[in-house]
Parts: C-alpha cells; structure tokens; sequence
C-alpha cells in the first residue's frame, strides 16, 4: 500500500491562507488523506470523536490554545502519532520544550523554503512510521510462530506421556 495514500495528516493552523497553502503543498506531493483545522478544539474533538492521525504539522500559538496542549491531548489518545511543529516562534526554551514532549521537528516559519522543509520530514516520518508497522508486523507474526511451535511442542509431549501411559 502506498504510504503517501494511507497516512493520515492533520493540519492545525489558524492561519487560513498558511493553512490552505501547507495541504495543498502536501497533496501536491501526493498526501491524499489530510484533514485540516483551524483550531487546536478542532484537531482535538476529531481525535476524541476516534480519529488517529498518524501525523499532526501543526503551529504552536492557536488562537485557542497552544501546541503543547493539543500534543498532550493528541497523544493521550493516540499514542503513535508524530508531531511537527510549523510556527513562526522563534524561541529556543519553547522549540527544546516542544522536542522534550517528543516533537519530531520544530520548523520556522521564516524562510521561504518552508514548504519544502515540512514535506522532507512528512517523507522521513512516513519512512519512520511504514518502518514501525512492518516492524509491527515481523512481531506478530513471530509470536504466531512462536504459539505454533508451543502447540505443536505441547501437543508432542502431550501424545507421548498419554502414548507411555496407556502401554505402561
């Protein structure tokens, strides 16, 4: 499955206009399945309503609320989900503060590559996270093996003592 198709991308940027341009940017490099909120409540209600993006870009300073809020109440739900953060604070104590709550990245606003800057992560978390699902995977599928293998062992021992029992 192409990973570009299955992710699902929010958008949390009470900048209109930002918020349009950083979506249309992602589905032109083909991100089909993105959401977009112009609010942190927004984002919110979706998650608590059942949602689970596997990546939120969002701005630190909502006008209803901050970053590090949506990530806590984002991630008290959806444990897996990755965060960037696209904001125009240029604060150190907040960017180490935003990496120290486990955001992927902390990207500026203020350069005009910006754009392009936000898509390279979305690809190296995308890697990140198809990496993490089949990883998922290979350990399901090794504790299948794994029950198989006890079964068949079980099942042996189980034949064998009855087998010793019956003739003894």
């Amino acid at each position: 499955m192409d990973i570009k198709k299955s992710l699902l991308i929010y958008v949390v940027e009470d900048n209109l206009i930002f918020n349009t341009m950083v979506c249309q940017h992602l589905k032109n490099q083909n991100f089909t399945n993105i959401k977009s909120f112009v609010s942190g409540k927004e984002c919110m209600r979706a998650v608590f309503k059942g949602e689970n993006p596997d990546i939120v870009i969002q701005d630190y300073f909502l006008d209803d609320s901050n970053g590090i809020d949506v990530l806590k109440a984002v991630k008290s739900k959806c444990k897996t989900a990755e965060f960037i953060f696209l904001t125009a604070n240029k604060d150190i104590e907040v960017a180490i503060d935003c990496i120290r709550y486990g955001v992927s990245d902390y990207i500026i606003k203020d350069k005009e590559d910006v754009l392009k800057r936000v898509v390279n992560k979305v690809n190296k978390v995308s890697a990140i996270i198809q990496m993490k699902k089949k990883e998922r995977a290979i350990l399901i599928s090794m504790l299948i093996m794994v029950m198989v293998l006890s079964l068949i062992i079980i099942t042996g021992l189980l034949l064998y003592f009855f087998g010793v029992i019956v003739r003894g």
